[in-house]
């Protein structure tokens, strides 16, 4: 299991975050939530070249967490499907190990019956794995509002893979374990973060029995571990909160 977090720990942009960031953990999600035609949204060829040059010297791996205004799911997504292949052509050149999609039905699809969701979003990642290198590259997360009925249909459809947001769980007052049992076998990536009054925030938030829960279920798990923070303080706190949780797991076990 490689440990990971995002490129937005540091008020700066993804080339300085993955600088600092290289000697503290395996993977970093380039985070590309909202993406415009302003220069500078996505990485030139300079800063590509030296993202590579850092994952060569320090072991590390990139995960994509695609825009979150995407709406493959509506009857026109023709424009969400442009911007998501830009972001995951101007990546290329990394391979990345996964590429993160949210498939919820926004404000553009309410008009969308569950079947014919279905059948946009099965298009849609069918033409985007063209470009990522195969449907297992790509990863449908389970968003905090539900629609799990609809990744569901997705995951019996296609052989993508998926994203299992811990964190959006426990923003649902649910327990992942029944969410895990069933989607752990199909991810390449676990999300990982607190939740107080929002998510995103440092493991601590989160009691050491729920927190075991799920470190325990993840034994043998070979994908990426991404905690999905956003400051440092977050982050630090995250990364010693999951390596106490492991201690813990690891001493119930040899008991």
């Amino acid at each position: 299991m490689r440990i990971g977090t995002t490129s937005y720990i540091y008020p700066a942009d993804i080339l300085t975050n993955v600088r600092r960031l290289a000697r503290r953990v395996d993977d970093v999600e380039l985070v590309f939530f909202e993406v415009n035609d302003a220069p500078g949204d996505l990485p030139d060829d300079s800063a590509l070249a030296e993202l590579n040059e850092l994952a060569r010297a320090h072991d590390l791996t990139y995960t994509v967490h695609l825009p979150l205004d995407l709406t493959i799911v509506g009857d026109s997504p023709a424009a969400s499907l442009e911007k998501a292949l830009r972001v995951i052509r101007s990546v290329a050149a990394l391979a990345p190990y996964a590429f993160i999609i949210h498939v919820e039905r926004g404000e553009e699809s309410l008009g969308t019956g569950p079947e014919r969701a279905v059948e946009n979003a099965v298009s849609s990642l069918e033409a985007l794995s063209a470009e990522t290198g195969g449907l297992h590259r790509l990863c449908v997360e389970n968003s905090p509002f539900g629609h799990h009925e609809i990744i569901d249909a997705v995951l019996e459809r296609l052989p993508v893979s998926c994203c299992v947001d811990v964190g959006h769980i426990w923003k649902e007052a649910l327990d992942p374990a029944h969410l895990l049992e069933r989607r752990l076998a199909r991810a390449r990536v676990i999300h990982l973060h607190g939740v107080g009054h929002r998510d995103h925030q440092a493991l601590s938030l989160v009691s050491n029995e729920a927190l075991d829960r799920v470190v325990a279920r993840l034994a043998g798990f070979g994908g990426v571990l991404t905690l999905e923070v956003f400051n440092e303080h977050d982050l630090a706190d995250s990364l010693a909160a999951l390596e106490q949780s492991l201690r813990r797991v690891q001493s119930y076990t040899r008991t």
